[in-house]
């Protein structure tokens, strides 16, 4: 008798997707629903049961060990008869009918999915996005009906309108009945003699579509506006599925966001960071005037209040946050250095150069004590 790596055809140090595949293989050219052969039933017997002990590691393993056909020393099919490998076989291929009766020709469209790049402006102040896509639109010529004008769908004459149809077939447990998809109206139990010849009997075309899609303020990269009823047509004049438009802001040359604020780099000379002035920010809004105190210093920031992005579901705006970059000189004339070094003596900063004393701390304190002994 044949040992089940031989009756699945692998070899003894398969791996779980080998014996997997192997039994898928074997499993669609043997099932009953599919080979009426005389021994087709029996062979699928052996099949399933080589699979159900090498697919279990533990069976697996009290079979390379014993050699007891069922892996544990119980009967095979794990007690459940044709149906044990019959839940294997759905599990792999979705069963084969189940007298549910005809299925409706007239079926709910897909979702769709878009992404859409708008400008930072557009995400602050919301817009009207021009949509252009190809999409599934009803036919016009039959009106989702499949049918030529005049003529309508006509009662299959194979499976009488049930959608499936029963035949016997032979196995180890003697002749069985098995339903299956009715070939003839493909479940549908209906057959269309003379299809639209603008669909060819789906009920549906592709279309060039455009639609405008409203961007409330506050989007950021990632949101997904849901337009309902607005995606695919469905087969059979079915309803529409639903739109999804993914949003993705571009960057911007002066902004960048973080949550609801938006952050803005300033560069100041290091003159006017210590006398103070007034600088000019082009924003969304406006320009805005942006008022730096005498001594500011470089990271410092400065808040326009309310002049952010709007939240999403209302409430106030976040805020502009403006970063001051204090620009050092580089090169002086000079006369410009003269008149820094007059400012440094007023200021009694003068040093030699490399002999620029601080105060220190505690250890640098420490150290100057302990120099002294």
């Amino acid at each position: 008798m044949s040992s089940h790596y031989e009756t699945l055809g692998v070899e003894k140090d398969a791996t779980q997707q080998q014996i997997k595949s192997a039994y898928r293989k074997l499993a669609r050219k043997l099932h009953p629903d599919v080979n009426p052969g005389e021994d087709a039933a029996e062979k699928f017997k052996l099949v399933t049961r080589a699979y159900e002990v090498l697919s279990d590691e533990s069976k697996r393993a009290n079979y390379d060990a014993t050699g007891d056909e069922n892996g544990n020393g119980q009967p095979g099919f794990g007690g459940g008869g044709f149906g044990g490998f019959g839940d294997i076989f759905e599990q792999f291929f979705g069963g084969a009918g189940g007298g549910q009766g005809p299925a409706p020709r007239t079926q709910r469209g897909r979702d769709a999915l878009i992404t859409v790049t708008i400008d930072l402006e557009d995400a602050v102040k919301g817009t009207v996005y021009p949509l252009e896509m190809e999409t599934a639109v009803v036919c016009k010529s039959c009106n989702g009906s499949c049918c030529r004008e005049g003529s309508s769908p006509v009662t299959c004459t194979i499976c009488r309108g049930q959608g499936q149809v029963q035949r016997p077939v032979r196995s180890f447990l003697g002749q069985m009945m098995t339903v299956e998809t009715c070939a003839a109206c493909r479940g549908y139990g209906t057959t269309i003699p003379d299809p639209c010849l603008e669909c060819n009997g789906e009920g549906r075309v592709r279309e060039h579509v455009s639609k405008q899609l409203n961007v409330p303020a506050g989007v950021a990269s990632g949101t997904r506006i849901q337009l309902r009823d607005q995606g695919e047509a469905g087969p059979g004049g079915g309803p529409n599925g639903d739109l999804f438009v993914e949003i993705e802001v571009r960057r911007h040359k002066v902004f960048e966001r973080a949550q609801n604020d938006l952050h803005a780099k300033m560069s100041i000379p290091m003159t006017a960071a210590a006398l103070g002035c007034e600088l000019k920010l082009d924003t969304f809004d406006g320009q805005q005037s942006v008022q730096v105190e005498a001594g500011a210093q470089d990271g410092q920031t400065v808040t326009i209040p309310e002049l952010g992005v709007p939240r999403l579901r209302g409430g106030k705006r976040g805020d502009i946050i403006v970063h001051l970059s204090v620009e050092t000189p580089t090169k002086l004339d000079a006369a410009q250095r003269e008149l820094l070094e007059q400012l440094a003596k007023l200021r009694g900063e003068e040093f030699a150069a490399g002999q620029v004393e601080h105060s220190g701390g505690m250890f640098s304190r420490l150290r100057d004590k302990l120099g002294q002994r």
